[in-house]
This record gives C-alpha cells, structure tokens and sequence, in this order.
C-alpha cells in the first residue's frame, strides 16, 4: 500500500446534498442495501460486456457473484462483487463527487418536499444511490481495482463529514467492496439491526431476489455431534445464496414449466389459486421492458373494496422499485397480477414522477391491449367447437363486472371491451350472448340493442316494459350489475348499432304498414283519451311530467318510462347511497289504452268528473303506484298506498 492519502473537500452542494439525505426523516431505510446490491450487479454486467469485447482483458468470469460479509462484534458489513471496479479518476467522479447536471434541483427538491418522501425519489438517480449508506452507517470505506489495471483505490468519509479521503493502493482485488461501520439500530427512526441474516435475507428477497447474479453470505449455524451423552455442540460456516435468480420474465415460455409459472404466480400475488392465464411479453426499440402478467382464476374478496391494492410489481433491470404500481394497469384491470421489469428507468421513481413518465404511460398502453386481447382470445376459444369454452366462461364469472367498468373511463379500447364482454339476455335463461352474436341475430328492420337495466332477471322479466317486445321477439339485453347502469349511458352504439333501453323514451316497435294500418284507431284514441290524460297530468303532477297512451303494454295496464337521459330510479338510488342529494326526477306515466282499468277510468272520469266525493283520485295514485311497484320502485308512501288498496279490497267484500 502507498503511503500517499489526499483528503480532498467535498463540493459545496454535495456536502449540503448529503447533509440533508442523513438527517432525513427516511423510513425505509433497507433500500442502502438494494442500492449496493444494484450497482454490484451493473458492475458485474459490464465485466461480462467488456470480456466480450476486449479478448486481451485478463479476467476470470467464471465465478462472478456479489457477497455479503458481516462481522457482528464490530458492526461492520461489507457488500463485495468482482464486477469491471473503478479507476481513481471514476471514483473521484462518481464517488467523490456529485458534479452532474442537476445536483442544485435535487437539492433543492429535497429541501422544499417532505424529506422522507424526497429521499425516496431521489436515491437511485444522478448517482446519489451509493449515497444512501450514510442513513444507516456512521463511516464507509470503498475499496476497487478496475478490471486490466494493476493499482486499487480507496476511499473513505464518515457521516457528518465535509471531507473524504482517496488513496492508491498497489494490491487490490478486482472489483468493488463496499465497508460500512454501521450505527447502533434504533426502532425509533425505523434502523434496523442491518448484522443480522435474518433482516439481510428479507431485505435480498424482497429487492433482489431476481437479480442476475448470486448474492452469497456465510452463515454460521450449530450442529450436534456424537451420540448420547458424548454430544457436543459444534459450530460449522457454509456459504448460502440467499437469492433466486430466478427472473422468469427473462426467460422463453417455452423454457419454464407450468409449476414454475405457478409457484411464481403465487410469490407475486399472494394468492393459493392457480392463474387462469399466463401473459408473457417483451418489448424491444424504443421502450425496452419485458413483462410477465397473470389472470387470476378467483376474483380476491376484496375487488370491490376502496382500499383495494391494485397495479403489477415494477422492476428496473430486475431490480425491485414498487408493489402495486397503480400508474401500468387501470383500474379496471385492477385483477391482473404480474412483474413489469422497464430498463431504462432510473430507479426508485416516485409514484408522481411514473405519472408524468411518457415511457410508463407507453407501456401501460401496449399491457392493456395485450391483457384485452387475451381475453379475446379466450372468447374466441369458447366460441370454436373444440376450444376450451371454461377459460372464458370462469374469467367473466369473476372478472366481467369490472372489466365492463373501462367502458365509462378507457374510451380507445372501449370497442374492444364491448367486444368481448358478455351478457344475459331474453334469447337464452342459460346462455350469455357477445353483442356480436346479439347483431346476427336482429331481426330485419331492428335499428337498436334493446336493453333494460334492474335488480334481478326476475324482475327485468316481469317488467311490463317487456310486454310488446316479447309479444314481437325482439331480444333484450338483461342488465342486472350495478356498473351496467352507468356504462349504457356513456356508450352510444356497438357495430353501428345504438343501444336503446325499452324504459327510456318512446319505443317504436311498429313497422310502418302497421302504423299505417293503425293510424285511425290511433287517432280516435287520442281524442277518446284526451280528457282523462289531461286530468291525470294534473292529479299526479308531483310525480310525473307527462300522461300518454302507448303501444309498448299488451297486458298491464300502465308502466313508468322516463325521457332518453333521465337517470333510472336504480341509478338515483346508488348515487344517494353514495351520499349524494339528486333533486326528485319526474318521469312518464304510459297507459294501454285497450286494458279495462284504463277504459274503465276513462268512462268512469267522463260520468263523474263533476261530482263532488269520487274516488277518482284514489285510483289514479293506486294506477301510478302499481306502474311504480312493477318495474320495481319504490313508494313514495307505501302506507298511504296500502291504506287506499285495503279499503278498495274492502268494499269487494
């Protein structure tokens, strides 16, 4: 070793940088380690690289690894590779100092943010990472021996320190080690006992197990020896690789057996299920990331709850950044599970900064047609004759009531999504229907996709809505999910087709020899009605804004419809649930004109309408809240309407 050591200042801005990095409020400190880990494993890439490269480079590659060395009584852990190593000059550069662009915004970035989440942000970037070991050790030293060079340097600082210092050595061996005098552990300031395997083998699963290359430890354990009474306790060191390496993303499908898959699958989700489907992918050129997804075959207990964890895990160059990144997968697809690993990421990016990341956003694009056009594929399968028709049928079991929430927030795929969506309707009690498979079979002069929207098919069933339609055999969507209120009105059409609820507005159903045909009995109705709708308009005002006769009624004699964008009575009643005050919507009160209550009411209006004492009013209320009660509504009164109906069934008597 060379006797000559320079102590060398420490660049103002640095010296402020790192003040302000150690005396953080920064609660995860493990990330030192994943951070020494990370640039070992860069190091030993390069090495790998450059040995390629350069045929005369003398190296030994044959046993590269990272490892981890701790002495317990000292307090001291040491993180070594045998990657490429550092000149003086790169050590001076990157180590030394912070003289890169962009040193005065970080610091000023950490001075005007909430330390620990700054902090977070900012280890990783602009070569601070290394940086991040003063938050857990009161000195650190570094020792390298750039790969062809014969002479090492060392450089040491301690916390605190406006200093470092630099020496050339003459041996070193090749590579980087990392020495850090550690502080005591203090729970308080969430510092942890970093001499300890245990806490050293989570922080590897958990930030480095798919690293590269193997990050071994000695461990030492105790064993017995001898038989009876002669045992004797002995202490024996093995070296452990405390890491899988195991990074499937990186790896051909056709290389990995399904229990891998599987096994994996689990790790990442924390699920007991086996995934429906298996979604590798990579991407090369522009964005460079490879990806590996999964659908579940169980939705989890919790899909619909708030506080819900969504998002895949993000690596950087296979090194762990976030769980549950929110910013790859929309919410929608909250189900999906899986490993995204982006290479050009710097790392430990805060969730703000992936908001306005143009790469993120890039591959969040290409994850979601992907993610769709499995399922498509699964459709498709279903649909063919020797496909597996369970995939598809078991991922819209669990899956399709969220899947349909994308049609209200991801318009450019919301073709897609209407696509392969699936849904109950009057065609089958069993069988769902695509939309596709709807079309195909609309009959000649049909324009729309007629829909109801209700609680239960029972209930959508039993609609007097239904009456014409099934009279006719026109087929009607059944929409019973929650979401299924929301979507239909944001989604104008399908395949050029618009979507039409049979309790919205007027629904034509007549062709036009029939309108011809019924023109005159139409016409002498209107004026046979006239007087009696008028009179109901006004006796009913609070409730309805319009009385009119209609052709959509074969049996009941009165249903409720409202205009085209009128909220449903369903739809009012989430959005009160949800605490929102909507003001009373009026809707139309419609009446067969051939059914006897309405004939009757008709004659008995026009015999009575000037006598004092009628029950005339009675029965309108109880005409509009039986219209009311068979789409399933609810009363305004129900103890009025019940005390009315109990005297009428009196009197019968």
């Amino acid at each position: 070793m060379t006797d000559h050591v320079e102590q060398l200042e420490f660049q103002a801005e640095t010296h402020q940088l790192l003040e302000l990095m150690i005396h953080s409020v920064y609660s995860n400190k493990d990330t030192f380690l994943r951070e020494l880990i990370s640039n070992a494993s860069d190091a030993l890439d390069k090495l790998r690289l450059e040995s390629f490269r350069d045929k005369d480079l003398e190296v030994d590659t044959s046993d590269l690894r990272i490892e981890l060395e701790v002495d317990r009584d000292s307090r001291v852990l040491t993180v070594r590779d045998n990657g490429i190593g550092m000149s003086r000059a790169e050590v001076v550069d990157l180590i030394g100092t912070l003289a890169k662009s962009g040193t005065a915004e970080l610091r000023k970035q950490l001075l005007e943010t909430k330390p620990d989440q700054a902090a977070e942000e900012l280890i990783g970037q602009f070569g601070i990472g290394f940086y991040s070991t003063f938050m857990v050790a009161d000195k650190v030293a570094l020792t390298t021996r750039k790969a062809g060079e014969t002479t090492g340097t060392r450089w040491e600082s301690a916390a605190g320190s406006s200093t470092y210092t630099i020496e050339e050595l003459d041996e070193a061996p090749q590579g980087t080690t990392v020495t850090l005098h550690l502080k005591p552990a203090d729970e308080d300031d969430h510092l942890f006992d970093y001499t300890q395997e245990w806490k050293l083998r989570e922080i590897v699963k958990k930030y480095s197990d798919f690293i590269a290359w193997p990050v071994r430890m000695d461990v030492t354990r105790t064993i017995m020896e001898g038989e009876g009474e002669e045992k004797t306790e002995k202490e024996i060191t093995e070296t452990q690789t405390l890491n899988s390496q195991k990074a499937l993303w990186t790896r051909p499908k056709s290389e990995v057996s399904d229990e891998e898959y599987k096994e994996f699958y689990k790790h990442v989700s924390h699920a007991w299920d086996d995934p429906l489907e298996i979604i590798p992918m990579k991407a090369e050129g522009t964005f460079e990331y490879q990806a590996l997804l999964f659908i579940p075959s169980h939705a989890p207990f919790d899909l619909f709850n708030r506080e819900h964890k969504r998002g895949v895990q993000l690596y950087v160059r296979r090194v762990f950044i976030m769980d549950n990144c929110e910013e790859l997968m929309p919410e929608y697809l909250r189900f999906v599970k899986g490993v995204v690993d982006a290479q050009d990421l710097s790392l430990n990016v805060s969730r703000e900064i992936l908001q306005q990341d143009r790469q993120i956003r890039a591959i969040r694009k290409r994850l979601v047609r992907k993610v769709l056009s499995t399922v498509k594929d699964m459709q498709g399968a279903a649909s063919s004759e020797d496909g597996d028709k369970s995939k598809y049928d078991t991922f819209w079991q669990e899956f399709g009531r969220v899947l349909k929430e994308g049609l209200l927030n991801d318009q450019d795929n919301r073709e897609t999504i209407l696509g392969v969506s699936s849904f109950a309707s009057t065609n089958s009690e069993e069988q769902l229907t695509t939309l596709a498979e709807y079309v195909e079979r609309m009959q000649d002069g049909q324009n729309a996709i007629y829909y109801l929207t209700g609680e239960s098919r029972q209930q959508i069933e039993n609609s007097p809505h239904m009456e014409a339609l099934r009279a006719k055999g026109l087929e009607v969507l059944i929409l019973t999910d929650p979401v299924d209120e929301m979507w239909v009105g944001a989604v104008p059409e399908f395949d050029g087709k618009p979507f039409q609820s049979i309790a919205k507005g007027e629904v034509d159903l007549e062709t036009e020899d029939e309108k011809k045909a019924s023109e005159q009995l139409r016409e002498q109705q209107e004026k046979e009605f006239a007087d009696v709708l008028t009179w109901l308009r006004e006796t009913l005002d609070e409730d309805v804004k319009e009385v009119r006769l209609t052709n959509r009624l074969t049996t009941s004699p009165a249903c409720i419809v409202g205009d085209m964008y009128d909220f449903t009575p369903m739809l009012e009643r989430m959005y009160r649930a949800s605490g929102q005050d909507l003001p009373h919507t009026k809707r139309i009160l419609e009446l067969n004109p051939g059914h006897p209550l309405v004939t009757g009411l008709r004659d008995a209006y026009a015999t009575h309408k000037d006598d004092e004492g009628t029950d005339l009013t009675e029965t309108a209320e109880l005409l509009y809240g039986t219209a009311v009660l068979a789409e399933g509504g609810e009363l305004k009164d129900p103890a009025q309407f019940a005390r009315i109906l109990a005297e009428r069934l009196t009197r019968t008597l």
